[in-house]
């Protein structure tokens, strides 16, 4: 069932969105060659306890971490370790929800680790801007369809692909409500979008082809032919105007 947010709804949810904004900023501060993803994972606890919130992912459905740590080729669900260490020219994509007075936001950022590749940077940059280009259609009376076909339309044209077995989602009390949000499909088709509502959207892009698979640690998701992947989504609010992004 979709939910349309009350002003105080929406205002919770402009909390959370904003903390959960400001915790991906803190992460991309320390992102450098050397560090671990557990300690990416550590920063992003701290600063969302410290703020009287919850991290939305710890726990959730038995995921152990406060953040999704997902580089090069993992797509989404990667696990915090000690083990995964940041290397001179990785890309790594930190996916993240924060739960405050009971409403969550979410959003993912992909970001360079020291100097990267032309490629790996156009590949940021083009999941980044596909992410502006669909919610230009993102408005109270458009199409779901609308934002999903124009986000395929702008990574297709650039020579990449996007990921088709996950999708977007709404998201409110809890961390996925309806409705889905595919990053491709049909202008003109989907449900009617409506002022109120609030959805998150990340398209999730391949460099090569939009197959991925998941490895056996039954979370982390993969590439399937090994090619890097970028991920970029906010939380946002439909109105009657111009879509407003709560976790920027």
């Amino acid at each position: 069932m979709i939910t349309i947010k009350s002003k105080s709804e929406i205002e919770k949810m402009r909390v959370a969105g904003k903390l959960t904004g400001d915790a991906l900023k803190l992460v991309e501060q320390h992102i450098r060659p050397g560090v671990s993803t557990m300690e990416l994972d550590k920063l992003a606890y701290d600063f969302i306890k410290k703020h009287g919130a919850t991290p939305s992912f710890l726990h959730y459905n038995g995921f152990p971490g406060s953040i999704c740590a997902s580089p090069n080729s993992w797509v989404v669900h990667g696990i915090p370790s000690k083990e995964v260490i940041l290397k001179e020219g990785d890309i790594i994509s930190i996916d993240m929800g924060v739960c405050k007075d009971g409403y969550h936001g979410d959003a993912a950022r992909t970001f360079p680790v020291g100097k990267v590749s032309d490629e790996a940077q156009r590949l940021i940059d083009v999941t980044k801007q596909s992410f502006f280009e669909g919610i230009k259609y993102a408005t109270h009376g458009a199409k779901l369809g609308d934002v999903s076909a124009a986000i395929q339309e702008y990574v297709e044209k650039h020579g990449y692909s996007v990921v088709r077995d996950l999708v977007g989602h709404g998201i409110g009390k809890n961390m996925h409500e309806d409705p889905n949000v595919p990053n491709y499909g049909h202008k003109g088709r989907g449900l009617k979008l409506v002022q109120g509502m609030t959805i998150a959207v990340e398209p999730m892009v391949n460099a090569g082809d939009w197959g991925v698979v998941v490895l056996d640690d039954d979370w982390t998701v993969e590439t399937e032919d090994g090619s890097l992947s970028a991920h970029y989504e906010n939380t946002i609010l439909i109105t009657k105007g111009k879509c407003e992004i709560l976790t920027l």
